[in-house]
């Protein structure tokens, strides 16, 4: 009987609105999970008359065993997470629920995995820096534009100077580094503007761009670890490098003025310096040499003196032994050292007797040689001569003749006594 004809059911075979709607049933869900983990993990139902409970209780038995087996895959993937590598120059810093627990060493390591521990890697041995006044191009050095609020600072003098400065630093203790300061980087460029502005304080301009740069960079150093010491902060201070020093950029040409005014005048002093390194000692050697003149002439002088004193001491005690003998030697020596300059030829000529000369005696007297005659042992001279000193005398005349010249001394002194 159809479904539209009288006395058939009403119920619509394509959309069952006639049906009851009732909620599904609880046990047949769990039954089809079940079903469907045994076949996952190899298992099924016994199709073959035996008792549905046994093979409930084996389907069970198979999905507890696949629970554990999906349990103990992922401990093992889980536990996996907890190894890590420390590469050479670093430290890991392992924490157990955000309290520290160990700083591991450069190797392979293992931590309870996450969220029990956690480990941080810190490198202890690059070395960083911070910029302080300026901020550089990538990857350079070279100040790229500088940062007034930083930069510029006053003198002890009431200057105003911009300086630039680059701080070197490493981690010196991962463990400090990043527990006992919240930002070390940030206290590190604090401390170091307070350190460079307290330092440049105590100095003058001048001093700070010309040869204090080096002091410099050593006080800023010495105070920023001085300063960072007691904060424990895990950073050391490897080296500082002024980078630039110089006025306002508002009186830099005013300022360039006066330095190169400051240079001509360095060199002006040199270069007088030089000159005087060159004279001075010339004009001392000069002032020694004339000194040794003259204490040689004084010396000479005095010796001369002495001489004629003594010579005329010896004379005097002669003079007094034999007058005579001591005056007529005093008069030939005096002849003789006034005739010995001269050209005068003396010859003695009888009285009446007209002797011409032609031989030029001028030119024989100067070829030959002087010839003293020697003096008799048994004149009275020979007593007083070794007591006088000999004068050197270079006797022109050849022709001079001693016994001549002592008959015309006494005939003269006797004529005019």
């Amino acid at each position: 009987m159809s479904w539209n004809e009288p006395g058939g059911d009403d119920k619509d075979p394509w959309s069952g609105r006639g049906d009851d709607k009732k909620p599904p049933d609880l046990d047949e869900v769990i039954r089809s999970l079940q079903e469907k983990l045994a076949k996952l993990f190899g298992g099924g139902n016994n199709n073959d008359g035996g008792d549905d409970n046994s093979s409930g209780n084996f389907s069970s038995d198979n999905s507890m065993k696949g629970l554990g087996i999906l349990a103990g895959v992922g401990v093992v993937l889980w536990g996996l997470t907890g190894i890590y590598v420390v590469d050479e120059g670093n430290n890991g810093v392992e924490t157990r629920f955000g309290k520290f627990t160990v700083i591991t060493q450069s190797g392979l390591h293992w931590h309870l995995p996450t969220p029990f521990e956690r480990v941080d890697i810190v490198n202890v041995k690059q070395q960083r820096s911070i910029e302080v006044g300026y901020r550089s191009v990538a990857g350079t050095e070279q100040a790229a534009s500088s940062i007034p609020k930083e930069a510029l600072m006053l003198t002890e003098d009431e200057n105003i100077v911009d300086v630039s400065l680059n701080v070197r630093y490493q981690i010196d203790n991962a463990q400090e580094f990043l527990f006992n300061v919240a930002n070390p980087i940030a206290t590190l460029k604090q401390v170091t503007e307070s350190a460079q502005r307290g330092v440049v304080g105590k100095h003058t301009m001048d001093y700070v761009l010309t040869e204090g740069r080096s002091i410099i960079e050593e006080d800023v150093k010495t105070e920023i670890q001085k300063i960072m010491k007691p904060y424990h902060s895990g950073i050391l201070v490897t080296g500082v490098n002024l980078q630039d020093a110089q006025p306002p950029e508002k009186v830099q040409n005013a300022f360039v003025d006066a330095i190169k005014a400051r240079e001509d005048k360095e060199r002006l002093i040199n270069e007088a310096q030089a000159y005087a390194n060159d004279v001075v000692p010339k004009a001392r050697g000069a002032a020694a040499r004339k000194i040794q003149e003259a204490e040689g002439y004084k010396e000479q002088v005095i010796a001369q003196a002495e001489g004629e004193v003594s010579r005329f001491s010896q004379l005097l005690t002669e003079y007094k032994k034999a007058p005579d003998v001591t005056r007529k030697r005093l008069y030939i020596e005096a002849m003789e050292s006034v005739l010995s300059e001269t050209n005068t030829v003396m010859v003695n000529v009888k009285d009446g007797a007209n002797n011409m000369l032609y031989l030029p005696l001028d030119k024989i007297m100067q070829q030959q040689p002087s010839v003293q005659p020697p003096i008799s042992t048994n004149s009275p001279q020979s007593v007083a001569e070794p007591l006088l000193p000999k004068p050197s005398v270079v006797e022109k005349s050849a022709s001079f003749d001693r016994s001549t010249a002592r008959g015309r001394d006494s005939r003269g002194r006797s004529d005019a006594e």
